[in-house]
Order: C-alpha cells, then sequence, then structure tokens
C-alpha cells in the first residue's frame, strides 16, 4: 500500500519548520535570534513602546521580556527610558546601533525569502503570499507577531 500524500496543513508545518530554522541560522550570523530580531521590528515598529505593552504584543510572559530588553540593551541595541507618568513603566526605543542592525535582519531576511521561493515565478509568489494571508487571518492570528512566541519561556 503505498503511502498517503501529505495534507496542505502538514506541508505548511514541514515547510515552516525548514524556513524557520534557515532564518534562524541567516541571523545567528549577525549576533542575533528570531525572537530578537522579533522584538528589535516591534520597538522599531512603535519607538516608545512599554515591556508590558510589547510582552501583550507578542503574547509572551513580562519577565521574558525584560530578559530580552536586558540583552539588547546590554549590547547597545535598544534604551529604556522611565515614563512621566509612572517611573514603573520602561519605554523602549531603539538605538542607531540597534536600527542599522534591524535592517541587516530584514536583508538577511529578504534572502531568505528569495531564495526559500525560488523554485516559484513572481506571480505564483504573489498568489502563494495572498492565499497564505487569507488562510492566517482566518485563523486570527495577529499580523507580523509569530505564533511561537506564546511557548518562548
Amino acid at each position: 500500500m503505498a503511502a498517503e500524500s501529505p495534507g496542505i496543513a502538514f506541508l505548511l508545518s514541514q515547510l515552516g519548520a525548514h524556513a524557520a530554522t534557515q532564518f534562524g541560522a541567516r541571523v545567528e550570523e549577525l549576533g542575533l535570534t528570531p525572537p530578537l530580531v522579533g522584538v528589535l521590528r516591534m520597538i522599531s515598529a512603535q519607538p516608545g513602546l512599554s515591556q508590558q505593552q510589547l510582552a501583550g504584543e507578542l503574547g509572551l510572559l513580562p519577565s521574558k521580556v525584560v530578559a530580552f530588553v536586558d540583552d539588547l540593551e546590554r549590547r547597545g541595541l535598544v534604551t529604556r527610558t522611565r515614563g512621566t507618568r509612572d517611573r514603573r513603566v520602561q519605554h523602549l526605543t531603539l538605538t542607531t546601533e540597534g536600527t542599522e542592525l534591524l535592517g541587516e535582519a530584514i536583508e538577511a531576511g529578504a534572502q531568505h525569502e528569495d531564495a526559500f521561493c525560488q523554485a516559484l515565478a513572481p506571480d505564483e509568489r504573489a498568489q502563494l503570499k495572498a492565499l497564505l494571508e487569507r488562510l492566517a487571518r482566518s485563523h486570527e492570528l495577529a499580523p507580523g507577531v509569530h505564533p511561537g512566541y506564546r511557548w518562548i519561556r
């Protein structure tokens, strides 16, 4: 009896794991991990975002966000500024170095996507992206936020 062809969900999972591993290897060359790239992206998109807001948007435990931000701050990539209304609130901003490194990570991501999708013609790539975006919306996934953050402890 011949093995059944895998279904769409399996193929998406298989390709997702493969893509994540390859992306991780690319950003590791920059001294980053995929979660750190995500944190940098989120802070870049919303300068002044508080640590608490960042935790909420990523679906992470606040203590994990503190550990990520501690690492990024130690490396001179992020600054924390105490809130003027509530001094317990820490607002986050990328430094010049953080912005530059994020730019390198974004470029690595673009190169990764080009290599990953090389088997597809440009119109096929656009169609696949549109279909995947529709599936993501139907599952109420937050745009630009990897659901894997929920499992980071």
